[in-house]
């Protein structure tokens, strides 16, 4: 059963990729595309473009938490000995530089992972592909889930891709508000929700 379910989600996942039957395009507006990008693009720029919009998606959803967490918990943590003070977006340059390799280093490795999942090797592509996805791949789905919340149900699946693009794209939104309301009067989120 899970044999055919995994062929009928990569023969799904194969044809999901036109501009008409693409992920995170819901009605009544369809694929929202006011530059028309995806109209002009081929199937797997159209790929890598989906591929970029949930890895900006997830950074931006983590982002978020990180934003409201960061300045929840200031000074009520061990992890940096209440040295991170004030607006999240000063908290980078606080932090130790010691956390900066060890956070450098886990971003390489989880970035080499996903390289070597969903993009066909360098010496393997044609010179005017560059960043080749695999056939097989489908964008931002590199084997990661814990909890065991990916559909088996192909229909399912694309909803929840639907799903994870929309709040990515909001997510998006919001970190970009975020960081705006922080550097037009130097203060927190929080701070700004209380007052």
């Amino acid at each position: 059963m899970k044999i055919i379910a995994a062929i009928s989600l990569l023969a799904a996942s194969a044809s999901a990729f036109s501009v008409d039957t693409i992920p995170g395009a819901i009605a009544p507006t369809g694929l929202f595309d006011p530059l028309g990008f995806a109209a002009k693009a081929d199937e797997p720029t159209l790929k890598r473009y989906r591929e970029a919009e949930l890895t900006h998606g997830r950074v931006a959803m983590l982002a978020t938490i990180g934003f409201l967490v960061g300045e929840a918990v200031e000074s009520k943590t061990y992890l940096f000995n209440g040295e991170v003070t004030g607006p999240a977006i000063t908290h980078l340059a606080q932090v130790n530089p010691v956390f900066w390799i060890l956070l450098g280093a886990g971003i390489a490795k989880a970035e080499t992972q996903r390289a070597e999942i969903g993009w066909v090797e360098p010496k393997n592509v044609p010179f005017d592909k560059p960043g080749l996805l695999r056939d097989t791949y489908v964008p931002g789905d590199i084997g990661f889930d814990p909890l065991g919340l990916k559909p088996e149900d192909p229909e399912e699946f694309f909803q929840m891709q639907t799903k994870e693009l929309q709040n990515g794209r909001l997510a998006m939104l919001a970190a970009a508000g975020f960081l705006a309301q922080e550097l037009v009067n130097g203060k927190g989120i929080i701070e700004n929700l209380l007052n």
